[in-house]
């Protein structure tokens, strides 16, 4: 998604998950496939260990496919700078991993002419037939679609607050924003660890707020992903849009009252997880995946915690419909890409795509993310998997596992009861998951600007939320930031969702 979510600072890891370089192909019929070779995938490596060619894992997903293929792995941190090198020199292979979704790079080169609109062939594949509808309009780039998208949970955010404490408290799970704020308020001023000592808050928030924890929080309210399309088809910001600023009133109303932790603009999420295991905040937003997490690090410091979690993932406010903002632009991963270099025809094309359809079976799913049974993984009757062993695992599995192209494929069953609920709720989530509409548009002013409309509109959050300035401070900052590049982006989207959807 094209915004800072995905840690925008790294350019170099702009392109830090491009497996982008010189694959021994150069086009020729031998190693790209046009005389039926093998297949060959610039991948990512994202692991320490780099798999062996004939491993177990390759092999079976070659029986599975029915085709020999090649994997070019390039560790994450030396590929961002062999991106222009390998894409000026063309020497690309059949298939390449394209990622992180925000990156100005990636997107310039997906829409060069170089690859495969691939829309019009997915029908004629079972599993590419089934991509989710919202992830494929994430995954276009100005109407076209040059890859298949790496599919990811789109929604995996939600609330997760202290049982134990509201089970002290008599208070029943929150569901709805205003309730949300009562338990904030009881866990910061009564005692909900019993300890005697004033000592605990409500929300434990971080430096991230603005991008993580209120945003999601934002999205409750109604507040859409950066960008909103009105009904005139003007594009607009959601930074001074009325939902928003209503959620910033009320997230500045429960800090005034001492339930959000009060150093939240400078917490590094270390300190945060810390401050969570010692039971110093009770609500966090963030990853329905977290909880165990949080057990585990309680668990170190106190074998013997009473830490329990009930997880959220409805929660509503007032009458807006039930909704999520989408954590990962829309369930986009990337894309798998088909350079026209070296996949020279539509016959190559479907053989390579249908390559890619059948690693999206159950069976290639498997193998990617638990291995081989009896080698690596073991399951019980009740379908929990077990990683047996976990050093073959991490290094013949876990390099395949960041090239799947589906997370949700299968979920498996875990040892750990919060992994099942919280795979569960995620999925839940998928419904009512809400994307930037602007998403897969292009502006030079947004690739361009919209790093220092962001920081500064942060900023301004900020200083709000801890009472330093005013809403009309703030709705003063937004309208500056649209002379400073905000109405350039609006205006460039506007005429691009336009262009579109026209």
């Amino acid at each position: 998604m094209r915004k800072n979510l995905f840690v925008r600072g790294a350019a170099a890891a702009a392109v830090a998950a491009l497996a982008l370089t010189a694959c021994g192909s150069n086009g020729s019929g031998d190693e790209g496939g046009e005389g039926g070779g093998p297949i060959t995938w610039m991948a990512t490596l994202h692991t320490p260990v780099t798999p062996d060619e004939g491993g177990p894992i390759q092999t079976a997903l070659e029986e599975h496919t029915g085709e020999d293929f090649k994997i070019q792995w390039v560790p994450a941190a030396s590929s961002a700078e062999k991106l222009n090198a390998a894409l000026s020199s063309g020497a690309l292979a059949d298939m390449v991993s394209m990622a992180p979704v925000d990156s100005s790079t990636v997107r310039q080169s997906l829409t060069s002419g170089m690859f495969w609109d691939v829309e019009p062939y997915l029908e004629e594949f079972p599993n590419l037939a089934k991509i989710d509808p919202q992830t494929l309009d994430a995954a276009r780039l100005d109407g076209k679609l040059y890859g298949v998208p790496f599919q990811k949970i789109k929604a995996r955010y939600g609330v997760v607050v202290r049982q134990d404490w509201l089970d002290n408290l008599g208070l029943e799970t929150p569901h709805t924003i205003e309730d949300l704020e009562k338990v904030a308020v009881a866990f910061t001023k009564d005692d909900p660890d019993g300890n005697g000592k004033d000592d605990t808050t409500g929300f434990i928030d971080r430096e991230e707020s603005f991008d993580l924890g209120f945003r999601s929080l934002s999205g409750y309210f109604g507040a859409g992903d950066d960008f909103e399309v009105d009904d005139a088809g003007q594009v607009r910001s959601t930074l001074d849009g009325d939902a928003f600023k209503q959620a910033m009133e009320w997230y500045r109303g429960v800090y005034e009252q001492g339930a959000v932790n009060q150093e939240f603009v400078t917490m590094q999420k270390t300190n945060q997880q810390d401050a969570i295991a010692r039971g110093k905040g009770g609500i966090v937003v963030t990853g329905l995946f977290e909880a165990k997490g949080y057990l585990a690090l309680a668990q170190d410091a106190d074998p013997e915690t009473p830490m329990k979690w009930a997880l959220v993932n409805d929660m509503t406010y007032q009458d807006v419909p039930r909704r999520i903002l989408t954590d990962t632009a829309g369930g986009l991963g990337g894309w798998l890409s088909f350079p026209t270099s070296e996949v020279k025809d539509e016959a190559e094309l479907k053989r390579v795509l249908g390559f890619a359809d059948k690693l999206l079976d159950e069976e290639a799913f498997g193998l990617m993310t638990n291995g081989v049974e009896g080698t690596h993984f073991s399951q019980d009757a009740d379908g929990v998997v077990t990683i047996e062993d976990q050093t073959a695992w991490e290094q013949e599995v876990q390099p395949y596992s960041s090239s799947r192209l589906s997370e949700k494929v299968v979920t498996y069953k875990s040892t750990e009861p919060y992994v099942d609920e919280g795979n569960e709720k995620m999925l839940e989530n998928e419904q009512y998951a809400v994307v930037n509409p602007t998403q897969s548009l292009s502006s030079e002013a947004y690739d361009r600007q919209w790093t220092t409309v962001h920081d500064a509109a942060k900023d301004a959050y900020n200083k709000y939320v801890v009472g330093q300035i005013e809403m009309a401070d703030y709705e003063a900052a937004i309208e500056k930031l649209r002379g400073q590049g905000l109405g350039d982006i609006e205006q460039e989207l506007t005429a691009a969702y336009a262009e579109v959807n026209g």
